[in-house]
């Protein structure tokens, strides 16, 4: 059985900010009836997972206001400009400071599929040389390099907790381990 698709019928931003739009859209309930959708629209997000030549994983450790803790995370940002392959190559020299050579699209996925309408694009990055690029003054960074397998003992000890780095994995883990093996590492 086919599920009834919701017809928007009208949408009012709310709210905006560089960042994000809050919205409220009225749309039809499968019922028929009409309803209130509340929901944040952003331009998308990337996230990269950088190999070094070493087999190494590069993640960013940066304090995350909200939960008032450090987190461990691939080098990650929302969308400028509308180009996702640009705003990745931008972030990883920015947080990671690195530029890769080789760029592959790893999958997307949505972080929060009944708020936002956010996709973030997942790149697996290598042939990486150092790079730099000013830093946001909003942000701190500690630069991490560790094996797949300290990242994945670090995931199941609840060291690596955000759930887009927990995803971008998902998405990328068979086309990292597949490098490594290539490159005998």
């Amino acid at each position: 059985m086919a599920l009834k698709k919701l017809k928007t019928l009208d949408t009012k931003s709310i709210y905006k900010n560089p960042y994000w739009e809050y919205k409220l859209d009225s749309y039809t309930l499968p019922d028929g009836k009409v309803g209130e959708y509340h929901y944040v629209h952003t331009p998308g997000a990337v996230m990269v997972v950088p190999v070094a030549d070493d087999g190494r994983l590069i993640l960013v450790k940066q304090f995350r206001y909200l939960w008032k803790k450090e987190s461990i995370e691939f080098p990650a940002g929302g969308v400028k400009g509308g180009n996702f392959l640009l705003t990745a190559k931008n972030e990883l020299e920015e947080e990671a400071e690195v530029a890769a050579a080789n760029w592959e699209l790893a999958g997307e996925f949505n972080p929060f599929n009944g708020v936002a309408d956010e996709v973030c694009k997942v790149y697996f990055a290598t042939e990486l040389s150092p790079a730099a690029k000013e830093k946001d003054s909003s942000e701190e960074f500690e630069i991490l390099k560790m094996t797949s397998l300290e990242f994945q003992s670090m995931v199941e000890k609840g060291e690596i907790w955000d759930g887009m780095t927990l995803a971008a994995w998902a998405l990328a883990k068979r086309t990292v381990l597949n490098h490594l093996k290539e490159i005998g590492k």
